[in-house]
């Protein structure tokens, strides 16, 4: 545990307070390696020049979004990203589960029950259960060190849930891996009602997999068993 502790964190938030309330939390839980910004300009800078581990972004920035700052913060990093926002509509869980965002807490919140969604989050992305380093589907390469499929044209990052979700499914080749398993996997105890973003990401997957996602040959769907 003490070397995901050791993982650095950049916090986004335009509220002072709140930000300074986070930052207190984790440092007392052990959390040393903390960076915080309160607008899209200042988290770019960060992001820069740390190799963040996790992000912690607020939708609502003065200079932008979290939607907005997701996008630009995928150029530097793939790290797992947690949307920590006031905006708890379905429509705002959707479109940055879409993004590829890993979790999303709502505002207010315990403190303790961030604590350990981001526990959680950093065990599941960089815990050392998975002693493959990748596996070749086709052409394509599964690079699990990289987070990245890679072809002689290309290399397309993968999520930090995707990454978990292709792990799963690899550790389980040749079986049917259900739907509860899944969502175990990518989210925790904490998977269930999870189901319609694990097809989010699953379709997400296909298409950087497969060479016709809407007919694939190695994700496929088993209907009512996974």
């Amino acid at each position: 545990m003490q070397e995901l502790l050791n993982k650095k964190i950049l916090i986004v938030d335009d509220e002072a307070a709140l930000l300074k309330m986070i930052e207190d939390v984790l440092f007392s839980e052990g959390f040393y390696s903390l960076y915080t910004a309160q607008d899209c300009k200042k988290a770019l800078e960060i992001v820069q020049s740390q190799p963040i581990a996790l992000f912690l972004l607020d939708i609502n920035l003065p200079d932008g979004n979290g939607f907005m700052l997701y996008r630009e913060l995928r150029h530097y990093s793939q790290a797992p990203v947690m949307f920590l926002t006031a905006r708890g509509e379905a429509d705002d869980r959707i479109r940055g589960l879409d993004l590829g965002a890993d979790d999303y807490i709502v505002k207010p919140f315990l403190p303790r029950e961030l604590v350990l969604r981001i526990k959680a989050l950093l065990r599941r992305t960089y815990g050392t259960e998975a002693k493959e380093t990748g596996f070749s589907i086709g052409t394509r390469k599964i690079d699990f060190e990289k987070a990245a499929v890679i072809t002689p044209e290309k290399e397309t990052p993968l999520t930090a849930k995707e990454l978990i979700l292709i792990k799963k499914l690899w550790e389980n080749r040749n079986r049917i891996v259900t739907n509860d398993a899944l969502c175990m996997a990518a989210w925790g105890e904490d998977y269930y009602g999870h189901e319609n973003n694990l097809m989010v990401h699953i379709r997400h997957l296909r298409q950087k997999l497969e060479a016709n996602p809407s007919k694939p040959q190695y994700l496929i769907t088993v209907k009512g068993l996974g």
